[in-house]
Formats: structure tokens, sequence, C-alpha cells
């Protein structure tokens, strides 16, 4: 089990990782960063709000699954989003840069770190 600095810092090694932070998705509010490049304040506010619309999207059509992750693809870097399913109400975020990051492993590797995390 991992605290969240140190999961943080696992992320950060991810080849590509640019900046990352675990969410209060109910208030917006981070609860821990690393990196930078991106504003997590206002991204963390913002991505609040993609994963509510997601959550009453899946809600609204009756797919009854769990939101695993959420992608965002940008010219120059990958936003992951990840729920985390130990913890309702929060996930983590992590911006890659996009020559640099294997989008496959990366995810695997944010799974590992939401699976060991303890908050």
């Amino acid at each position: 089990m991992a605290n969240i600095k140190e999961s943080l810092a696992e992320l950060m090694d991810i080849d590509g990782a640019k900046c990352c932070s675990l969410v209060d998705g109910t208030s917006g509010m981070v609860l821990g960063e690393d990196g930078s490049g991106v504003d997590m304040e206002l991204a963390a506010a913002g991505n609040s709000e993609v994963v509510k619309s997601k959550m009453k999207t899946m809600d609204s059509l009756g797919l009854k699954t769990e939101l695993e992750d959420i992608l965002i693809t940008l010219g120059d870097q990958y936003h992951i989003i990840r729920p985390m399913a130990k913890q309702k109400g929060l996930f983590i975020y992590l911006v890659l840069d996009k020559k640099q990051a294997n989008l496959a492993l990366a995810r695997r590797k944010v799974m590992n770190v939401e699976d060991a995390l303890t908050v």
C-alpha cells in the first residue's frame, strides 16, 4: 500500500510524464500533485466536470458498468483520468508528453498505482 506522495512519484517515473495529481472529484480540489506544465487546480476542477458528465451520461444510457478511465488526446499530450474504484469520488489525473509516452504502458501503470494507493 502506498501513500499519495509515493504514488504520485511513481506516476512521474512513467516515460513522458509531465505532471499528475490526485483529485477529489466531488469538490474539484487537488489532494496531491507532482510535476509541472499544467495548472493542476484549474485542470482538477475542469476534469471533475468531465467525470461527472460521463457518469451522468452512463446513468442516462442505463449502462451498468464501471468507468475505468478517460483518455483525452491532444496534439502533443495524452491526459489520463482514472476514477478510483476503492475510493469513490477520487480520481488520478496524469499528463503525458505524446512523443515520449507509451500509452498502453502508462495506462497499465496508472491502474497499478491506483490499486496500491491508500488515502
